[in-house]
């Protein structure tokens, strides 16, 4: 079998490996896709470098078929349609008070252990969820992400007729303002990219490049003075934090997507001024892996949308390469059997 391998310093090679037997609570799994995430993005630039064992097989955005199944594991068949949801909880303690999803000893699979950018990949089987026979496994990979976008939006509490601000249109961004407009409320996104601004009308959102209109004012417009009811800040820089306290409204929600790698400035005064809710948001629980795959399932977005481009494993290397040259796409998948 094919694998790949992040070997440091912006390198992948291809290894050929044996198959490995699935232990008594593993399934083995035919990767058919993985999607590359911005976390790959960051092992390949070297960013977790301190984290990932190096050389290891990173990814966690598949879809596969079961083929061949631990001797200990029910519910799960050969040619069994699966994604992973890729949490390693098993070191979970009574101090995390249930939230398996973000306890202390938590081990991302795909970082912290082997990942899917490989042609079969062992796994434990309760990181499994089953998939429907006609379930697209192109659309499929796309569950993962879906995944963090389904979470948020419940976190936030998000009530159909709200008004709803994403900061940020990359592939959450958009995903998250994809989920809140099927919620049913009125979603605004906000994104200095032009070509991704052009990708959000595709995906029939309004899109608006707050270089170019003065953004807060223009959400007043919209709201009859009211602003956001949820703002769900993405993108991950200061002057997103600046615009995600103005343009809440009073009692407004902000959800925490971003991920801010180092202590930044937030307007607390604004806090206390509109009784503003701050809320964190980290990955996603067993309910928003079901409920992205009924999503998947039924279809009725327009996901293959999001999907820019998918090329064969093998071209690994050249796929991050690109990815640096043009970090304008949305989401490239790998086919793990070519």
């Amino acid at each position: 079998m094919r694998a790949t391998l992040y070997t440091g310093n912006k390198t992948f090679s291809i290894v050929e490996r044996q198959m490995e037997k699935p232990r008594a609570d593993e399934v083995r799994i035919k990767v058919a896709y993985t999607g590359v995430c911005g976390t790959d993005v960051h092992i390949y630039h070297g960013m977790m470098d301190k984290r990932v064992p190096i050389p290891m097989t990173i990814g966690h955005e598949m879809s596969g078929t079961v083929d061949a199944v631990g001797e200990e594991v029910s519910g799960y068949a050969v040619g069994d349609k699966v994604v992973v949801r890729p949490l390693d909880d098993r070191g979970a303690q009574p101090s995390d008070k249930g939230f398996n999803h973000i306890c202390e000893n938590l081990k991302f699979i795909g970082i912290d252990s082997p990942g899917s950018m490989q042609q079969y990949w062992n796994v434990p089987a309760f990181t499994l969820h089953k998939l429907k026979g006609e379930t697209d496994l192109k659309l499929a990979a796309l569950i993962e992400p879906l995944s963090v976008a389904v979470h948020d939006v419940r976190l936030s509490g998000l009530k159909s007729g709200e008004t709803a601000v994403v900061i940020g249109g990359g592939p959450i961004g958009l995903l998250v303002a994809m989920v809140a407009k099927h919620a049913g409320a009125r979603v605004i996104v906000s994104e200095v990219n032009e070509k991704r601004i052009l990708k959000a009308k595709e995906l029939g959102l309004n899109a608006i490049n707050p270089t170019k209109v003065d953004f807060v004012e223009y959400v007043k417009e919209k709201t009859e003075g009211r602003r956001a009811d949820v703002v769900f800040e993405v993108a991950g820089v200061q002057p997103a934090l600046d615009m995600m306290t103005e343009v809440a409204g009073i009692r407004g929600r902000i959800l925490m997507v971003a991920i801010h790698g180092q202590k930044r400035e937030v307007d607390l005064f604004k806090f206390f001024w509109k009784e503003l809710k701050l809320i964190g948001a980290r990955v996603y629980e067993r309910e928003d892996y079901e409920r992205a795959i009924t999503l998947i399932t039924a279809n009725e977005l327009p996901f293959e949308n999001m999907i820019t481009d998918v090329q064969p494993l093998s071209n690994i290397q050249k796929v991050f390469e690109n990815i640096d040259q043009n970090p304008d796409g949305m989401k490239i998948l790998m086919d793990c059997q070519l």
